[in-house]
């Protein structure tokens, strides 16, 4: 059994709105006042309070306070988990030399989200068989209608309540077994931003146009920010001041276009990902990847490279990679990183093996063998014959310890624990 994730759209009506602000606006409130308690303890006592600690001051609390009492209990702990997860993260980056990142006060807008641990407090999930649609009860607001559906029914575990604009979400946790079935094709896999893949077989090669969402959708995303730049500049003159200046009814439903925009091109980028990385499982057993780091793709080249570095984050190629991943290891399949660094798969000529420096521009390989192909196709190929090479010749089990170091030879198809952000 693993972990997986659904979300539902909620559908609440005016009062359960009202409700959903309120508890997420104590749920600021308790994050804040936690956040303050910590700092106290330190400046003052030299102690570092951690979340034991606090969970038995949140008892206190919710004695003395008539809003803390209002609200689950448990999900008030998830909340201070979450700031004890925080410090966490900021030690260790204070230890590796990091930027620190010392957790900060929360106005409201920065709180989008709390978090329930157990199903049954708090909360309750109430659909059919197939967790299709239905009513999520919750504590202090009452049964508020939902849309969706997981891919695979299971046991529900947590649940975190999510605001996106002015749409309401539940994000559950499901305790299932999914099952996909791979194909039996070898192949290699060339990301990029020319075409979104190019999938090389030993029969031939295919490629996927790459939809561009975002480059669909600038146009009118730069028309929202000029209005919203040209009516926060009015804002500002009228009321002399550049922060915390008030903000009219019209700038505020341009905030919203704008976000609408936003998260149009994120569901269209996450489908489209997801029916093409189940399309590709369905049909491969074994696919070779490129080893990506688009964090150092794009972190450099200014406004000359600017075009380029939103191309590539627009293509998302790490959760490209990461969705190909974990769907193969619920098939039973391999998705193996090549190292880039040593094969070099677009200096690479697939057909001899003579390597070739090759700027970025240039995009026909040309080889003196003979070897004539796209630039996209030769790197493709030459990631399915290192793919083939990690596995001719050699026992499934030892094939298997080579590519899946952590899995055990005897539990090939063991499924990945996808386990959801601890909250308990």
């Amino acid at each position: 059994m693993v972990q997986r994730k659904v979300t539902y759209r909620l559908y609440p009506t005016a009062e359960q709105r009202r409700a959903l602000e309120h508890q997420r606006w104590v749920h600021c409130l308790l994050w804040n006042e936690a956040l303050a308690e910590r700092r106290r303890a330190w400046t003052e006592r030299q102690e570092s309070l951690g979340f034991s600690a606090q969970c038995k001051r949140l008892t206190e609390w919710r004695r003395q306070s008539k809003l803390l009492r209002g609200l689950n209990a448990q999900s008030e702990q998830v909340t201070l988990k979450r700031l004890d997860e925080a410090f966490k993260h900021f030690f260790r980056r204070v230890r590796n030399g990091e930027k620190p990142g010392f957790p900060r006060f929360k106005p409201l807008h920065r709180l989008k989200d709390w978090g329930y641990k157990a199903h049954g407090d708090g909360w309750r999930l109430i659909t059919n068989e197939r967790m299709k649609h239905g009513t999520l009860r919750l504590s202090g607001v009452g049964q508020v209608a939902i849309r969706g559906k997981p891919r695979t029914p299971g046991t529900p575990k947590t649940c975190e309540i999510t605001r996106r604009g002015e749409c309401w979400y539940a994000s559950i946790t499901l305790e299932c077994g999914p099952e996909r079935r791979p194909g039996e094709k070898l192949g290699g896999l060339d990301w990029g931003v020319e075409t979104f893949a190019t999938v090389a077989t030993p029969s031939g090669t295919e490629t996927i146009d790459n939809p561009r969402h975002l480059a669909r959708t600038l146009d009118e995303i730069r028309r929202v920010q000029r209005n919203i730049s040209r009516k926060e500049e009015a804002a500002k003159k009228a009321s002399g001041k550049t922060r915390d200046f008030p903000v009219s009814n019209r700038l505020r439903k341009e905030y919203e276009r704008l976000r609408r925009l936003h998260r149009k091109v994120a569901n269209q980028r996450h489908d489209f990902l997801h029916q093409t990385t189940t399309r590709l499982i369905g049909q491969f057993g074994v696919l070779g990847l490129e080893a990506l780091n688009i964090r150092n793709m794009t972190a450099s080249g200014g406004q000359y490279k600017k075009g380029l570095n939103r191309h590539l984050l627009d293509a998302a190629g790490g959760a490209f990679h990461q969705m190909l991943g974990y769907k193969a290891e619920e098939a039973g399949a391999w998705a193996m990183e090549a190292p880039t660094r040593q094969i070099k798969p677009s200096q690479t000529c697939h057909a001899c093996g003579r390597q070739a420096k090759k700027p970025l521009g240039e995009r026909r390989h040309e080889c003196p063998c003979g070897a004539s192909c796209s630039r996209d196709e030769n790197a493709a190929r030459v990631i399915m014959r290192w793919a083939e090479q990690q596995l001719y010749g050699r026992e499934p089990a030892e094939a298997w310890r080579a590519v899946r170091p952590n899995h055990p030879p005897d539990d090939p198809a063991r499924l990945l624990n996808r386990e959801t952000h601890a909250i308990a």
